[in-house]
């Protein structure tokens, strides 16, 4: 049975001072914190109830339990908001055979591709897939993430889909970390539906994602959009399905090719669009008026050496929010550092600074329907911040491979305490 992290963490209550809140990722409740200013956030069961210069902290706290920040930059909790984080098996043996010459077609015929993953998943337990999963969620949740996103998509039938999401669920408990689940059922044909695309679709509207929703297994429903993948009708097809059932949509779109299906999912409400690299401007017309969010995954597009950017200035200049995230998966983007990500944004993707930090801390939020809870320093929410050994925010886009000694306060708890 995998276990988390055996040091049991304790309260955040109390207040921390010492602390310089990273721009435009806090609320405060005086004024703006002028830079280089001394702040505290003030936790009270498990919630922040006070951020501002510490100069201003109300009497009331001044006797509370003290936690010193010695000067360190606060961010909001990390927010991974796109990963396919649970499945059996991995694909580094494709990965050195495409590097030796071999074909897709070559690969797919050594058994290789998605069909692999599938495999493994179908024959891996959901103990397995949990065990196999932890130590991924464990090195991300080291770098600061304290909310995560996780598909299905590896199953493509009900029991091992319903296995991918109970998986999911539970590694959330076992890390004390807030996962939310996507169903992707429609991610690509299973093997025993080869040439039969529709009735495939079916199966996903009517079979699974009822059975899963009953179950309580499912917070977002999300389709592979895609020429080689679902069609616009099918992924309407599955959007009217989950709309019948509540459940918010999101869409892998517009990656190898234009289908216009951004603009189909904003027409549902969805909360993301996510790759986009072949967005449209009435793609971009309509995640606009919608307010759904562009999620940029800088790590498959690196992995796949893909030379079409993501309209960045576009999406820019509608105020669409761009979130960042890892995309981890074992064909396309075996990633496990969201700030490796953001950094990658920045340099493939040319975003600025404020708006990578964004991107993984208040737009990851939103497009997780989570804007409320994560992403930002403010009273009200839960204590997820962290602390970071930087003298500026640019610092945290600017290194990569550093692997930080930060300071972790997630859900309430200190989750993971800096060693300096």
């Amino acid at each position: 049975m995998a276990q988390a992290n055996p040091h049991p963490a304790v309260s955040a209550d109390g207040c921390w001072h010492n602390l310089r809140l990273a721009p435009q990722l806090y609320v405060s409740e005086v004024a703006d914190i002028p830079e280089g200013t001394l702040a505290c956030i003030v936790v009270q069961q498990g919630r922040m109830v006070w951020v501002g210069p510490q100069d201003a902290m109300p009497a009331q706290y001044q006797a509370l339990p003290r936690h010193d920040g010695a000067g360190r930059l606060v961010t909001p909790g990390l927010i991974d908001c796109h990963t396919h984080l649970v499945y059996g098996g991995e694909r580094a043996n494709e990965f050195a055979m495409r590097l030796a010459g071999a074909s897709y077609e070559d690969v797919a015929r050594a058994g290789g591709g998605i069909v692999s993953s599938v495999r493994a998943t179908r024959e891996a337990s959901e103990d397995e897939l949990v065990a196999l999963a932890l130590p991924r969620l464990e090195q991300l949740l080291a770098e600061g993430v304290t909310a995560i996103e996780i598909k299905s998509g590896y199953g493509l039938a009900l029991e091992h889909e319903r296995k991918q999401l109970r998986a999911a669920r539970r590694l959330g408990e076992l890390c004390a970390v807030t996962v939310r689940t996507t169903f992707l059922g429609a991610h690509a044909l299973p093997p025993e539906y080869a040439g039969r695309s529709q009735e495939y679709t079916d199966l996903v509207c009517q079979v699974m994602l009822p059975a899963l929703a009953a179950e309580g297994l499912i917070d977002a429903v999300d389709v592979f959009c895609e020429r080689i993948a679902f069609s616009l009708a099918e992924t309407e097809q599955v959007f009217e399905a989950a709309k019948a059932l509540g459940l918010p949509v999101k869409l892998h779109a517009e990656q190898l090719s234009n289908m216009e299906g951004a603009a189909l999912a904003a027409r549902y409400g969805a909360l993301s669009c996510d790759h986009i690299e072949h967005l449209s401007e009435h793609g971009i017309a309509e995640m606009k008026k919608a307010g759904t969010v562009a999620v940029l995954l800088p790590g498959a597009f690196y992995t796949l050496r893909d030379t079409k950017v993501p309209p960045i200035e576009e999406l820019r200049a509608a105020k669409v929010p761009m979130a960042v995230s890892t995309d981890h998966n074992p064909g396309t983007s075996p990633c496990l550092s969201l700030l490796l990500m953001a950094n990658m944004a920045c340099t493939l993707f040319r975003l600025t600074v404020p708006e990578a930090l964004a991107g993984i801390t208040r737009h990851a939020a939103q497009a997780l329907g989570l804007q409320d809870e994560q992403g930002l320093i403010a009273v009200g929410r839960p204590a997820n911040f962290v602390l970071w050994p930087v003298q500026q925010a640019a610092e945290l886009a600017y290194w990569f491979g550093s692997k930080p000694d930060c300071t972790v306060v997630r859900q309430g708890l200190i989750a993971q305490q800096a060693k300096a």
